[in-house]
């Protein structure tokens, strides 16, 4: 599959629930990364069909303040086409999330079972309930009740490398309500030290009759096309790669062409959003948390961001990147895995 033909697959219509996508191209569920800054220097550049939110708590949802909670927050206009990713263990608590979630106008709500930090998963929440097949089908089923608006689940392979055990989770979540699921296949232990186990991807999708987004090592369009024509899935889910290079969704689908200043005039970018939504302190820790992904687009990426790391105001920051890219850095096409931590 060229990359035209990938644009034109990308780009065909797909029913989620009563909902149609005219995109197939969607930001990963991820946590601490999908923040409003994010989404909107995504949204700047263009060419995606979903955006989803960084990890909410589902207990809290009911009465988050989107005006002062630095993670339920969201631009008005973004709403259309945003889901909203919560963790949670209980089904009562995922339900009455939900609830608030549809009332707010989001496009869906999406359950996190695929989180393997181990903060989430001693809570009972993330991966951890996969190992309780039972409690995670209660829990989408709960939802499902509760909101009329498309339900996702991203997911992972499991606590051990068994693709029936994905396959026999998918059709459970399918059962119990779920609209769409996103598939990352990997084991939860698996901190993407080995490959991701596409196979499982082609497993799960032909179970299921929803709409499944393969995620898990897409960095360039090869990778995209690749992942679809091996697997058949229905959609693409793009997570770390997206952080390094938010104009990636425009680049696949609308043949986007970057310029030679395209990454520091969207790092500068970066700087003035989060500093349009956050204060200073937090704008700062959220950008130095953008920058590993960053700075895996070059050849000499630790060494940049070591040089960035140190800055400690955003004007500071602004200027080391001016200075950093007068000597024009090498760029890598695929990114420093080293890096994507």
């Amino acid at each position: 599959m060229k990359n035209h033909r990938l644009s034109q697959y990308l780009l065909k219509d797909l029913n989620i629930k009563d909902k149609l996508l005219h995109n197939r191209l969607v930001l990963a569920p991820m946590a601490g990364l999908g923040h409003i800054a994010l989404r909107q220097l995504i949204s700047e550049f263009g060419g995606f069909g979903l955006l989803f939110t960084g990890m909410c708590s589902a207990k809290a949802i009911p009465q988050e303040n989107p005006n002062v909670s630095l993670v339920f927050n969201w631009r008005p206009e973004e709403l259309k086409y945003l889901v909203c990713q919560i963790f949670g263990s209980e089904p009562e608590s995922m339900a009455k999330a939900a609830v608030r979630i549809e009332k707010e106008g989001f496009f869906g709500v999406d359950l996190n079972f695929g989180c393997s930090v181990a903060a989430i998963c001693k809570k009972g929440c993330g991966a951890a309930l996969l190992k309780d097949p039972e409690l995670s089908s209660k829990i989408v089923k709960s939802v499902r009740e509760s909101v009329s608006i498309p339900l996702f689940v991203k997911f992972r392979l499991g606590w051990d490398n068994n693709p029936q055990s994905a396959v026999d989770m998918a059709r459970r979540f399918e059962d119990a309500g779920a609209d769409a699921l996103t598939f990352h296949p990997r084991i939860a232990p698996d901190r993407r030290n080995r490959p991701p186990l596409r196979d499982v991807i082609t497993l799960v999708r032909q179970a299921v009759e929803i709409p499944v987004f393969g995620n898990g090592n897409l960095f360039l369009a090869e990778d995209g096309a690749e992942m679809i024509e091996q697997t058949s899935c229905q959609g693409l889910s793009v997570g770390r790669m997206a952080v390094a290079r938010p104009w990636l969704f425009a680049q696949w689908t609308q043949g986007f062409a970057p310029g030679e200043d395209i990454f520091h005039t969207t790092a500068v970018r970066m700087t003035q959003i989060l500093s349009d939504h956050y204060p200073d302190h937090f704008s700062i820790k959220l950008f130095k948390k953008f920058l590993p992904y960053f700075c895996a687009n070059f050849k000499f990426g630790h060494d940049i961001l070591k040089r960035l790391n140190h800055a400690q105001t955003m004007d500071e920051i602004r200027d080391k990147l001016d200075s950093i890219f007068e000597s024009s850095p090498e760029t890598l096409s695929r990114p420093n895995l080293n890096l994507f931590s």
